[in-house]
Formats: structure tokens, C-alpha cells, sequence
């Protein structure tokens, strides 16, 4: 692949650095070489991860070397792929309260934004799902606005409730599980982003785009009880994202 560099990561992992920046661009080269890759079913190949830059192979040695494997990726053009690379808008109920959104009086006042604005800025934008990390499902969102940034906590949380919505700097994302933390949280989602019992069990996945839907309290406590039991369905565009 043209201006992809490889660095080897011990006997088994090799990865590959599209770049060096955050962009839509270079995101959309590392699913289509994952997508490329998952399509030509290799013997071999056990795991593809993709990050903001890069995308680390796993192989079984014994069954795919190091020298196959760097052969098939120097002959993998990815210009002249026809790929169709799946893509899913999704729609993110989110709760906007001090109840919930435990730093929102916080983001308001570094922004200088009322609650109101910092709520429509934050819910107006379409984010990508650069990549997973931190926690199993925890997706890392791409498109905040500007005017948001805000710095993580001095001191981080010791816990953070699942579906806890935060800004770190010029990122936004969402905690799937309990956990430590010290991003801003200024709202809370209902539903269920990790289920190990569901395949797959993580509910986004890098390429999706999101969009935050606000709203009330009483909603977030039905949505809640219908995730509960099992019977919400949230809104999901399907469709297919020419390479």
C-alpha cells in the first residue's frame, strides 16, 4: 500500500501507520484496507484493530509468515478496490440534566455558553466513530464543536456510570460501563452500548455515525425501563459508504 509504513510488534502483531493526524480522510484508508483485508479471508490473520492512524494486524505465524503477509500488503491497492464499506447513522438519546450531566454547570461556565446553547451545540453535529478504546465499546467520537473543548477533571472519578456522556479537550464520547474516568459528563445516555451476551457484543463501531437526540428526564427513565426488559429498539440508518 502507497505511503503506508509497517513497524513489526513482536513475533505475531504487525501494524500499520496511515498517518500521523486525526482526519476523516485517513480514518476512511484504514476501513477500507480493514475491510480489504476481512474480504480476501486470509489464513492467518486472527484480529484487525483500527485506531485514529493505524491498523495492527494479529497472525498466527504458523499459518501466515511475515514475509506473506507484508507481500500481500504490498500488493493490496486500495484506490483500485471497489469497496463498499458498510456505514450506520445512529441516533443517541441523550439527557441533558445536572442529575445526569454531573459537569455541565462546569462546561458552562469555562465555555461561557448558557446550558441551553452548550446543549444545542453539542446535539447538533453528525460525529464519526473514529475507534474503540479505553473500554470495550467505548466509542471515540470525532466533530465536536470548537467552542466545547473543555480540559478532563484535575483529578479523575473513581466511577462512572454506564451511558455517561463526556468532553475531554476536542473529544466526545461515551462510557459503556462502570468505570474510572475524567472526562466532563454532561449527559447520559440509556441504552446499551456493551453486552457480552450479544454478538457483537459492542453497539458501535468505528466508521458509524452518531447523533446525540436530546431529551427529558422521564423520557431517559421509559427508555431505560424498555432497554431493561429488552424491547427498544434504537433508530438506525443502514446503508453503504463508497471507497
Amino acid at each position: 500500500m502507497k505511503g503506508v509504513r509497517y513497524f513489526v510488534c513482536g513475533q505475531s502483531a504487525l501494524l500499520l501507520e496511515f498517518g500521523k493526524q486525526i482526519s476523516p480522510e485517513i480514518h476512511a484508508q484504514i476501513q477500507k484496507a480493514r475491510l480489504a483485508l476481512e474480504r480476501q479471508k486470509i489464513d492467518g490473520i486472527v484480529e484487525l484493530v483500527s485506531a485514529y492512524c493505524t491498523l495492527l494486524i494479529h497472525y498466527d505465524p504458523l499459518a501466515c509468515s511475515y514475509e506473506h503477509l507484508i507481500d500481500i500488503l504490498d500488493h493490496l491497492d486500495l484506490d483500485a478496490e471497489n469497496l463498499e464499506m458498510p456505514c450506520h447513522l445512529v441516533e443517541i438519546p441523550a439527557c441533558y440534566t445536572p442529575e445526569l450531566g454531573e459537569d455541565l454547570a462546569f462546561v458552562c461556565a469555562h465555555t461561557k455558553l448558557s446550558i441551553e446553547e452548550v446543549i444545542r451545540r453539542h446535539s447538533a453535529p453528525t460525529y464519526l466513530v473514529y475507534m474503540l478504546g479505553f473500554l470495550p465499546g467505548f466509542a471515540y467520537l470525532g466533530g465536536l464543536d470548537v467552542s466545547l473543548a473543555t480540559p478532563r477533571l484535575a483529578t479523575p472519578r473513581m466511577r462512572v456510570v454506564p451511558g455517561s456522556i463526556g468532553i475531554a479537550g476536542m473529544q466526545t464520547g461515551i462510557y459503556p460501563l462502570t468505570s474510572p474516568g475524567g472526562w466532563q459528563i454532561i449527559a447520559r445516555t440509556p441504552l446499551e452500548l456493551y453486552n457480552p451476551a450479544k454478538d457483537p457484543p459492542v453497539f458501535l463501531q468505528p466508521g458509524d455515525r452518531v447523533r446525540f437526540v436530546p431529551i427529558g428526564i422521564e423520557d431517559y427513565h421509559e427508555i431505560a425501563r424498555q432497554v431493561q426488559e429488552g424491547i427498544y429498539t434504537p433508530k438506525c440508518t443502514q446503508g453503504l459508504k463508497h471507497g
